[in-house]
């Protein structure tokens, strides 16, 4: 295939995003909630989409629609030809070698089960180790997890600083001759710590365990190229980067792919199948089984190019810059707020957990939305983060490309009211229901 990449790989645009002009593509943020003006600080949960997603979904609906690789007429061929762009459009913003590296997938959680249920079956036994980290996202944890349960393994748990940073000299004393895999967060959830992928892997591949990164915080909000980081397998998911939901990408190393064997099997896997023998489909095929989320690796496709068009590297200054004007901020609120995690914004994302003392998680989220404030509360699909910090849950603040000082200036007007009624909404009742995301 050629490469129709229409930007260059996370360059774009030189200097600050115009952030104005960006917000005219998101239309939902014209909203108005609760007689307020929506400021949507969800984005670690999913985020908005742009017209011109929305529009690259609908052009392929209204004009193209057709199965792909099941035909030779011309909406078929037509159709093929988007949804293998779109493997090329995803490799080459993370950097990929090649496309067929690329396998599409629902999101972060299938790709890493994925790795887990076809190399880890392969390759993990009775009396090895995986090791994980008390940050991890449950859909890094829990897939390790079942796998271990499965073949006689132990997980070995990692721990964090108390302000948040993993223990890296903890790493290297629990990476053993006996460990197989090191999974982890690229970027926490919760705590906002962005690792240090390169340290980890270079422990990993010290013992040949391979290294597995969990790229759903990352990937959407900092330049991501496989071939620097030297992860053996990269998941991350299409809604947290202004795609559609029930898409994701899994990119994995080719030398390890071309061994393994599909944990899905069915329709496209194959080249051929007899009554006795089945001869399985080259990269990445064999991995994608049944008829695929066709419009939905387009919209994905069209979210990358946007973000091209824009720069990671703009992308990831401009959080910074959201960070800086938070933390100074908050010191408004004085000992009534707390925030977790590191405060140096050079190793931490636009997440921003917090408690006001005195307060349900819950409560405060629910106060926020009477203003139109729209965040996340409760466990984050991280519960034992959470249970190290001592806490059951927090409010999460998270930030992207659309969001604004002024808006970060009004949140914080806001929780200044939220703390002055304090006393009155704690005696509000609060069901104590689990988020994820």
């Amino acid at each position: 295939m050629g490469l129709k990449v229409e930007a260059e790989r996370g360059v774009g645009a030189a200097g600050p995003l115009n952030v104005e002009e960006i917000r005219k593509d998101f239309p939902i943020l014209n909203r108005v909630i609760n007689g307020r003006r929506l400021i949507y600080f969800d984005n670690a949960a999913t985020t908005q989409r742009p017209i011109q997603v929305v529009s690259a979904i609908a052009r392929f609906y209204l004009l193209h629609n057709a199965n792909v690789h099941r035909g030779f007429h011309t909406l078929s061929q037509e159709a093929s030809e988007m949804f293998e762009e779109a493997h090329e459009v995803l490799a080459h913003f993370i950097n990929a070698y090649s496309w067929d590296e690329v396998i599409l997938t629902s999101n972060t959680t299938e790709g890493i089960n994925l790795v887990a249920y076809t190399w880890g079956l392969k390759n993990v036994g009775k009396g090895d180790e995986i090791v994980l980290t008390v940050m991890d996202h449950h859909s890094n944890m829990l897939p390790w997890r079942k796998l271990a349960e499965l073949v006689g393994a132990k997980i070995r748990y990692v721990d964090i600083t108390d302000d948040g940073l993993l223990r890296y000299d903890q790493l290297e004393e629990v990476v053993s001759e006996r460990t197989k895999v090191v999974a982890f967060p690229m970027m926490s959830n919760v705590v906002g710590t962005m690792n240090d992928v390169k340290k980890i892997v270079k422990i990993a591949h010290s013992v040949d365990a391979i290294a597995v990164a969990d790229g759903a915080q990352w990937v959407p909000h900092a330049p991501t190229d496989v071939r620097d980081l030297g992860v053996d397998f990269l998941a991350f998911s299409g809604h947290k980067m202004l795609g559609p939901t029930g898409t994701g990408v899994l990119w994995g190393r080719r030398d390890i792919l071309e061994g393994l064997e599909p944990f899905k099997c069915g329709g496209d896997t194959i080249k051929d199948v007899t009554l006795d023998s089945v001869v399985w489909h080259d990269l990445p095929w064999r991995f994608e089984a049944g008829t695929p989320n066709i419009a939905g690796a387009i919209g994905l496709a069209e979210a990358a190019k946007y973000l091209m068009r824009l720069g990671m590297e703009n992308v990831r200054e401009h959080e910074k810059e959201l960070l800086r004007h938070t933390f100074k901020r908050f010191e408004e609120l004085g000992d009534d707020v707390v925030i977790y995690g590191p405060k140096d914004v050079e190793v931490r994302g636009g997440v921003v957990s917090f408690n006001v003392k005195g307060l349900h998680h819950h409560t405060v989220g629910k106060a926020l939305d009477l203003f139109g404030i729209a965040v996340r509360t409760g466990g984050h699909c991280a519960h034992p983060l959470h249970y190290r910090l001592g806490i059951k849950g927090t409010v999460r603040a998270s930030y992207y490309i659309y969001n604004t000082a002024e808006e970060i200036d009004e949140f914080v007007e806001v929780l200044k009211t939220i703390v002055r009624l304090k006393d009155r909404l704690a005696k509000e009742p609060v069901e104590d229901v689990c988020t994820g995301g």
